[in-house]
C-alpha cells in the first residue's frame, strides 16, 4: 500500500472520530486537526504522518476517551508508524 493510500485511510478514520458525537469535543477537535495535517496541500507524506502522529499521541491516553475511539486511534497510529522514507 502506498504512503498516500495510508494517509487517506487514516484521514477516513479521523473523519469518523471527528463526526462521532459520543466522543468528547477535545478529542473530536484533535482528530480533525490530525485529518487536516494529513490532507493539507502538497508535502512529504513522512512529514504529514509525523505531524498527525504527534496530535494523536497527545490524545491517545485521555481518560475520557470511549474504548471504541481509543482502538480507532491506536489503529491509526499503527498505520502512520509504517510510513517511512
Amino acid at each position: 500500500m502506498s504512503s498516500d493510500a495510508k494517509l487517506k485511510q487514516v484521514a477516513d478514520i479521523m473523519a469518523r472520530v471527528a463526526d462521532d458525537t459520543s466522543v468528547p469535543r477535545n478529542i473530536r477537535r484533535a482528530a480533525g486537526e490530525a485529518r487536516e495535517a494529513l490532507l493539507k496541500g502538497t508535502g512529504d507524506s513522512v512529514v504529514k504522518a509525523a505531524s498527525a502522529r504527534i496530535t494523536l499521541e497527545e490524545i491517545s491516553n485521555d481518560p475520557n476517551m470511549p474504548v471504541h475511539t481509543r482502538t480507532m486511534i491506536w489503529n491509526a497510529l499503527s498505520i502512520l508508524e509504517t510510513i517511512r522514507e
